[in-house]
């Protein structure tokens, strides 16, 4: 058997945190057990769905590096299919019209409730030997229904939470079809399943209500079931589940916010799967670790800190050229155009940061003029200390412009002015980076023009 996993999407909004998490999960799978992952867009909610979240989903697996083997695969435009199962179905009597008005169907409940009842659907309209149906009402479009069985117990082991059951009267005759002709999601979700040879299906476990259902259409179809993986939720730092309506974030605006795809996915994973006690480590460990196994039955805990320490350990780890790109880019973004210098910049200064945005902020210094706060200036660049930057300046005017001159300059100066190290360092960086907090003092200036740093100096 080849393991054929899937990730499907509504395009309703953006591709959120859960969703990803589900994503990697199934992905990680398939690319464990050499089988095929695949993409599927689940748009038959036609009044929400856009081309802009569907753009959005595709930009996020691709930012992720999920690569999927098929897809994207479009609901909308496989309806024929489902008209053609629907026509199966109705022909076997697993299936049938229901002339229900809105109306009735909230009477229906509304009366089943007052009896202290579970508002179902109660078979009206579902054939029977010896029943009589209901005359055919003029101008009443009709769903189509499943037949669910009305008796028994609906049993998967499930991939996370182990034995599941529930009972074939906790649920009733699900439409399938709407009036326009559209599938509903529990049976466009099987039809679809069946059709791509799904082995395993990972998803949230706001789904399990529905397993029985489709199971149920599964075997009305003769189709071979998938095995069924039900993960919890992510719970926001307010402990409310995180969803598109609720406090969840886009995938693309971590993107955006100078995270590394890397560490992500590396967070993501951790959030209800662990490997003994490994915090930190590749996509490819991975795919070699994740068996199925190991997947937590209790909700996670987003944590936005320990997910900028993860991303911090990547950006330490990450080699220069490879993360001045990431740096050059959001630099763009504020009108900043980098230069050679930005590899050795990104070497000097990431230690110091959670995202290339921060990264960015050190880098603007080198390319745009820095402006002090009125506090620092005050602090360290007063009277007694200018006499001190300008000898600094006649000596940096002349030496030789690396780092080891640099120091010599700056060693020279201190003993000639009878200071020590701090007293001229903090006056210099809150001139040249505008800020009295910086690595190495002669680093940072070897990595700026002579010109540059003498035309700031002259700001004491």
């Amino acid at each position: 058997m080849t393991v054929r996993t899937r990730i499907a999407p509504s395009p309703t909004g953006f591709l959120h945190l859960g969703t990803a998490r589900t994503a990697l999960y199934s992905w990680a799978y398939a690319r464990h057990h050499g089988g095929k992952f695949v993409l599927r867009i689940e748009d038959t909610d036609v009044a929400r769905s856009t081309q802009a979240s569907v753009e959005q989903i595709l930009a996020s697996m691709h930012w992720l590096g999920l690569d999927y083997d098929e897809g994207p695969i479009y609901q909308m435009q496989r309806l024929e299919r489902y008209r053609e199962v629907v026509e199966q179905m109705l022909a076997a009597g697993t299936a049938y019209r229901c002339y229900c008005t809105p109306t009735e169907l909230d009477e229906m409940k509304e009366a089943q409730r007052a009896r202290g009842e579970k508002a179902l659907y109660d078979g009206r309209w579902r054939p029977a030997p010896g029943k009589v149906l209901p005359p055919v009402p003029e101008g009443v479009a009709p769903v189509i229904r499943f037949c669910n069985p009305p008796e028994g117990d609906v049993t998967w082991d499930d991939l996370v939470k182990g034995p599941i059951t529930i009972n074939n009267r906790e649920i009733d005759d699900l439409i399938i079809v709407r009036t326009d002709g559209v599938p509903t999601y529990n049976f466009a979700v099987v039809v679809d399943d069946w059709d791509m040879g799904m082995t395993h299906v990972f998803r949230g476990d706001e789904h399990i209500n529905n397993t029985p259902w489709q199971i149920n259409i599964f075997r009305a179809l003769g189709a071979p079931l998938p095995q069924y993986g039900h993960v919890p939720v992510i719970l926001g730092e307010d402990g409310q589940k995180l969803s598109k309506r609720r406090g969840a974030v886009s995938v693309t605006a971590y993107d955006e916010g100078g995270y590394l795809p890397e560490a992500m996915l590396n967070y993501l994973a951790r959030l209800g799967w662990s490997h003994g006690d490994d915090e930190l480590f590749s996509s490819e460990q991975m795919v070699g670790w994740f068996d199925g196994s190991h997947l937590s039955k209790s909700p996670a805990q987003w944590d936005a800190a320990k997910l900028a320490w993860v991303n911090a350990q990547y950006i330490k780890a990450k080699p220069d050229a490879e993360l001045a790109p990431l740096v050059a880019t959001q630099l763009a973004k504020r009108g900043i155009t980098a230069d050679e210098r930005l590899p050795a910049i990104c070497a000097l200064f990431k230690d110091r940061c959670e995202t290339t945005v921060a990264l960015a902020d050190w880098a603007a210094a080198f390319y745009a003029d820095v402006k002090a706060s009125e506090a620092d200036r005050t602090q360290h660049v007063g009277d007694g200390i200018r006499p001190a930057i300008a000898a600094l300046a006649d000596k940096l005017a002349t030496v030789t412009w690396d780092k080891a001159s640099i120091a010599a300059a700056i060693k020279e100066v201190l003993g000639a002015q009878g200071i020590k190290m701090p007293a001229l360092a903090m006056p210099v960086r809150v001139l040249v980076m505008g800020t009295p907090q910086t690595p190495s003092l002669d680093a940072v200036l070897a990595l700026f023009s002579r010109e540059e740093i003498l035309k700031r100096l002259q700001e004491a």
